[in-house]
């Protein structure tokens, strides 16, 4: 099975070692992990209701 390259996904350069796959370094993996940590990332949810916010909040 042939494998694509793909580019890294936060500064698109080539990955040209498997270290740190799909990342082309420590420094581009260690920014996708700052981004999950300072919610740079979200994942969809519903919609909040304004009746649940109230009663979290008391």
């Amino acid at each position: 099975m042939s494998e694509t390259k793909r580019p890294c996904p936060i500064c698109k350069s080539s990955v040209q070692t498997p270290e740190y796959k799909p990342f082309c370094s420590a420094r581009c993996r260690d920014k996708d992990l700052n981004r999950w940590f300072n919610d740079g990332y979200a994942l969809p949810g519903r919609p909040a209701d304004p009746e649940e916010i109230a009663r979290e909040q008391d």
